[in-house]
């Protein structure tokens, strides 16, 4: 089968298409013709050197999410057929013509959602969910603070916070401001070089809020630590869930303990296959649904052929896009 694979690390001219085994599929598993996949941070991060496949596999295909049609089932298999229209989240092997997952990791393709473009669903949506809901406890009239509003996982935070009947402000540069706000984000405000700590206060204010937002979900760290511990109220909640801006800063203890903030870090990629498999049956019972009911649906910035995949990383490094960037596998 046709495959990206890793030819060392470093830039974009390390992923090569090339022909390698076809995996197969245990008595537990599903085989799946993939169709499109998506980029996320981490194939870039993977790409560089710095955030390997946790399975150490003998030949590197980045790629996290997919979606695809199931070609086989294993032996122990009751709940696909050959045929299912499917999508889901992986360790990697995304970025490639076939792969074999868990059957109870396996996510049905929404109602109303085209298979082109389902790829742009299971990474973000289920990072921001998990983040914002399970850990963070966003419900209906609470404030969330959402960094990145443009990238994936902010425009999927952004959709989520307003399903569930919450408030969400987000940082972003001024040239996504306009997306964002199209698509519900209640409060904007340009992280650089402007001063949205401030901007933040006197919006929250004139929603008639004094103490800081319920829970912030961070995918940059670095001198973002000390403003979200400032911006999150008392007895709140910080999600960590990336470090674009870097992982190491000094922070004000100070401010987290007498604000009693709770302060979690978090990845979907190395957690162990069970905890995995929950929080799938968890967001296909919860989130799925609200897909087939139009309250969401992915944001697809651009789409690009298997081939051109050193394209679609370049414009994720220029953190030009808004939303997904697909591959379009077959």
């Amino acid at each position: 089968m046709k495959a990206i694979v890793l030819n060392g690390h470093g830039g974009p001219e390390v992923l090569e298409l090339a022909d390698v085994d076809a995996p197969v599929p245990g008595p537990d598993d599903v085989l799946v013709d993939v169709h499109h996949s998506a980029l996320n941070r981490a194939d870039v991060l993977q790409r560089i050197g710095g955030y390997p496949d946790p399975r150490r596999p003998s030949v590197e295909i980045p790629g996290l999410e997919y979606a695809g049609v199931v070609a086989a089932v294993g032996a122990r298999v009751r709940d696909w057929s050959v045929g299912d229209e499917v999508m889901g989240i992986e360790a990697g092997g995304c970025y490639a013509e076939q792969l074999v997952t868990n059957a109870r990791q396996v996510l049905p393709v929404p109602a109303g959602i085209a298979m082109a473009d389902a790829a742009a669903i299971p990474e973000v949506f289920m990072t921001a969910w998990d983040a914002l809901v399970v850990q963070g406890g966003l419900t209906s009239g609470r404030w969330a603070l959402v960094h990145a509003g443009g990238s994936g996982v902010g425009t999927a935070g952004i959709q989520l916070a307003k399903a569930i009947g919450a408030y969400i402000a987000v940082t972003c540069s001024a040239g996504k401001a306009d997306a964002c706000r199209g698509l519900g984000a209640d409060l904007v405000l340009e992280r650089s070089p402007a001063d949205w700590p401030a901007a933040l206060t006197a919006g929250l204010r004139e929603h008639g809020r004094t103490d800081g937002v319920d829970v912030v979900l961070d995918v940059i760290g670095g001198e973002e630590a000390n403003r979200n511990l400032a911006a999150v109220r008392p007895k709140g909640r910080i999600v960590q869930v990336g470090l674009m801006g870097g992982g190491r800063t000094e922070v004000d203890l100070g401010l987290l303990l007498t604000k009693r903030v709770r302060w979690t870090g978090t990845v979907l990629r190395s957690r162990p296959t069970e905890e995995k498999v929950a929080l799938s049956r968890r967001f296909a019972e919860e989130v799925l649904p609200l897909f087939t009911a139009g309250a969401l649906h992915p944001v697809i910035d651009q789409r690009f052929p298997l081939a051109d995949v050193a394209a679609a990383h370049e414009r994720m490094e220029a953190d030009a896009n808004v939303g997904k960037l697909l591959l379009d596998v077959r």
